[in-house]
């Protein structure tokens, strides 16, 4: 007795290449969403890149430089339980939304810091709380914070400041930012102490270009 046997039919090969081409396609469809999402996360928290624009912080930035911005401590000092973060220091560069123009972000130096919460101040009117303010003061092209003078090594000698004289006092949450340029720039000269939610990052690489590749 025989039985017949029915055989598959042989897979068409240009349909299994199709099937290895869409597979394809649709991995590299996913490793672009990622990879889009990964650098919008790093834009957006971490780390971003700006254009110098203008002469106001010569001679440590140059007209049309590229600098790197880290934000990511800043935006983790926001919440509680990082406010032990000071994410910024006299003589750090820092990019800022303008306070007078919506669409405009300046390059600045921070001259002084508003009081900081110290690591122990546990509940306000503690004995260690900071004071209100910080005095700051510029007489005769020196500057002076908490009538102390501060030093700018960065600066080159002789420079112009422009106006002589300054007296502001600086509160919590603020910064006051110069220019190294002094004679050229619009700064908190001009506009005041900068508010911490004006603040994107600190500038930390120059890597535009090549020939004055370097950490700020």
């Amino acid at each position: 007795m025989s039985s017949d046997v029915q055989t598959p039919p042989a897979e068409d090969p240009s349909e299994s290449s199709r099937q290895e081409v869409r597979r394809e396609v649709v991995e590299f469809v996913k490793m672009v969403v990622w990879f889009l999402v990964l650098f919008l996360v790093l834009k957006t928290y971490v780390i971003e890149g700006y254009e110098v624009q203008g002469p106001s912080m010569e001679p440590t930035l140059h007209d049309r430089e590229r600098i790197l911005v880290f934000k990511l401590p800043h935006l983790m000092s926001e919440f509680s339980l990082f406010s032990w973060i000071h994410p910024f220091h006299p003589g750090d560069i820092v990019v800022f939304d303008s306070p007078d123009d919506y669409n405009k972000r300046y390059v600045k130096r921070v001259i002084a810091l508003g009081p900081q919460p110290s690591p122990n101040t546990v509940a306000a009117g503690a004995q260690n709380a900071p004071d209100d303010s910080v005095s700051f003061e510029i007489d005769d092209g020196k500057i002076y914070v908490n009538h102390s003078l501060v030093k700018e090594p960065y600066l080159p000698p002789n420079v112009d400041f422009g106006r002589d004289n300054e007296h502001t006092v600086i509160h919590a949450g603020q910064m006051f930012v110069m220019g190294d340029n002094r004679g050229v720039s619009k700064d908190s000269r001009t506009f005041g102490p900068i508010e911490d939610n004006k603040i994107i990052g600190r500038a930390v690489l120059r890597f535009w270009p090549l020939s004055r590749f370097g950490f700020l």
